[in-house]
């Protein structure tokens, strides 16, 4: 089904092509002045200049073209040279019949379906989750959802950091607290045991610990550097411990995930990357790309239409021990081999954009990649508290992810049961779902790359642009269908303003999704779902739907809200967002 401004543009083009001008000034656009137009075309002014005419004659014999149109009721031509166009309220309609009819209500499945990978997530294993994972997390699978929606083989991937040195500070520590055990003697060689060392608990105590030990004590933290070069090395027993490190820490780290409701087609890490590394740097060795800067092995990545001077990658450190860089691009050499993807995306803190340009070249220079490869890095900014700083406990400790959740999902609660009419049971289970609308909406609803303030009141709020406002209008419209009776199968033109610009605001779904996808921005489809639902919420407050008697007016009305229900559904479905069926 094509989309209306696809249709709109056509219909444009045809009118300029027929006055004798090019059809690439046909563009049409959403008008910046709703109140004078619903689209308009500003292409008489780039015209003007190409044939040397006033831009104001193009527009009138632009307009003449279009005076027979069945698609619009106005095409004004205005100083100084602007194209104001109305669209046909029964074009409107007809279009929204088109829509219920169609599959996936008109978005279409891309003709040139993608494998994209998409790395999101980036959890350290032995750490429990907190508030700085739920970025990538949820802007990594409302990406995902959306790619597979318009037809894509997308694959996410959490790319655990699973081999770095939080590895050598928790062997270290166990080292110090258990010495006797079997992977710290030398003589040792028969089999290490099954059962690990320590609890998930006593796991999540152990990697702090070591941590403020290594910038308090210099020997130990030599230690424990020196720990993990001989487990990225092979060293046996450091390898056993690793084992039991991941075996204690994944099922932990995938409950976490799922309390999001975020899922991840590969569990991979930087560990995955190890067999690579050595033929990866021998080869950039090879290529006369790699050289060595100060005991180091670097590679230069600058270009000479770089604004600023770059400075060179480095893919190994004096010590032989391999590096964030080394490690992501021996999982490009992997992902190449395993799923040859035609697109990769990564989600991670936007402090990390020179590390993904480096990566990126050497990536290309190198022929990993190639040059062509579409490589994306979509850097988010950071979650703040009211005071403008990155968002902690009360006592100033990063805050767990799970007590983050328990919080929004208690905020909901409170609400919820101000003018409750639900059981307990239900209010538990209904906040739970505005909990996690509240936090994923707030957080998505923000242009992913700028910081922005948690404020945990204004996300649970049932009013402005929040995730419970826009669960509590699919709530009202699945209560109004329940109480319809009789059989609601198409939609008539609209009688009202209110009425058309819903069904307008409808119109423009799949474009959104489409564009929200291509851009990697969930902030466009969170404004899109915003708008949808001021749109129904104004026709709903001058529309007495149940109280029309006029049955085929009544019954085009319940098909339409029908409509917007099942599109804000969809929508918030790709967020990762569920709907309650009352509230």
């Amino acid at each position: 089904m094509k989309k209306i401004l696809d249709m709109i543009t056509s219909e444009m083009k045809q009118a300029f092509v027929d006055c004798g001008y090019e059809e690439s000034y046909a563009k049409v656009t959403l008008s910046n002045r709703p109140d004078l137009c619903e689209y308009q075309c500003n292409g008489a002014m780039a015209a003007a200049k190409a044939y040397k005419k006033k831009p104001i004659d193009i527009a009138h014999q632009v307009k003449e073209k279009l005076a027979d149109s069945e698609m619009f009721s106005l095409v004004d031509a205005v100083m100084p040279g602007f194209i104001n166009l109305k669209l046909n309220p029964q074009f409107v309609a007809d279009y929204m019949n088109q829509m219920t009819e169609a599959e996936q209500w008109g978005c279409e499945k891309t003709e040139n379906p993608k494998t994209i990978v998409i790395d999101y997530g980036g959890a350290n294993v032995a750490k429990p989750l907190h508030v700085g994972h739920l970025r990538p997390a949820i802007i990594g699978e409302s990406l995902k959802r959306m790619g597979r929606f318009l037809g894509h083989k997308v694959i996410g991937d959490v790319h655990l950091g699973d081999f770095g040195l939080q590895m050598g500070l928790i062997i270290e520590e166990l080292r110090d607290r258990q010495p006797d055990l079997v992977y710290f003697q030398p003589e040792y060689t028969g089999e290490y045991p099954a059962e690990p060392p320590f609890t998930i608990g006593q796991l999540e105590e152990i990697y702090p610990c070591a941590s403020s030990k290594a910038k308090e004590d210099p020997e130990f933290s030599a230690r424990a550097h020196e720990a993990t070069l001989k487990l990225q090395k092979g060293y046996a027993p450091y390898r056993a411990i690793w084992r039991h490190i991941m075996n204690v820490s994944l099922p932990d780290l995938k409950k976490n995930y799922e309390s999001l409701d975020v899922t991840f087609d590969l569990w991979k890490g930087e560990s995955d990357a190890e067999p690579y590394i050595p033929g990866l740097i021998q080869e950039l060795i090879d290529k006369g790309l790699a050289y060595e800067s100060q005991g180091a092995l670097v590679v230069d990545i600058g270009e000479p239409q770089d604004p600023k001077e770059l400075p060179p990658c480095i893919v190994q450190k004096s010590d032989g021990a391999a590096l964030y860089s080394t490690s992501d691009l021996g999982t490009i050499i992997e992902r190449e081999k395993e799923i040859n993807p035609d697109w990769y995306i990564y989600v991670t803190d936007k402090r990390q954009e020179l590390h993904f340009i480096q990566v990126f070249r050497v990536a290309k220079k190198a022929g990993f990649v190639s040059p062509d490869k579409k490589m994306s890095h979509l850097g988010f900014g950071t979650m703040n508290g009211k005071d403008g700083k990155p968002f902690k406990t009360r006592d100033g400790g990063v805050m767990r992810l799970e007590q983050l959740i328990g919080d929004i999902t208690q905020a909901a609660y409170e609400k919820i049961v101000e003018n409750r009419t639900v059981s307990e049971e239900e209010a538990r289970e209904t906040s739970r779902m505005v909990g996690m609308a509240a936090l994923k909406y707030g957080d998505l609803s923000n242009q992913a790359s700028k910081d922005y303030v948690f404020d945990i009141d204004r996300f649970v709020s049932f009013e402005g642009n929040t995730g419970p406002y826009i669960l509590y209008t699919i709530v009202r419209i699945k209560s109004i269908l329940s109480k319809y009776e009789g059989r609601a199968d198409k939609i008539l033109m609209p009688v009202s303003d209110a009425e058309k610009d819903l069904m307008l605001q409808a119109a423009r779904y799949s474009e959104v999704v489409e564009n929200s996808f291509e851009e990697l921005a969930p902030h466009k489809l969170c404004q899109y779902i915003y708008e949808l639902s001021n749109a129904f919420n104004r026709f709903y407050h001058d529309t007495r739907i149940l109280a029309e008697e006029n049955k085929e007016q009544q019954a085009s009305w319940i098909c339409l809200i029908a409509l917007v229900k099942d599109i804000l559904t969809a929508c918030i479905d790709l967020l990762g967002i569920k709907a309650p069926e009352r509230m």
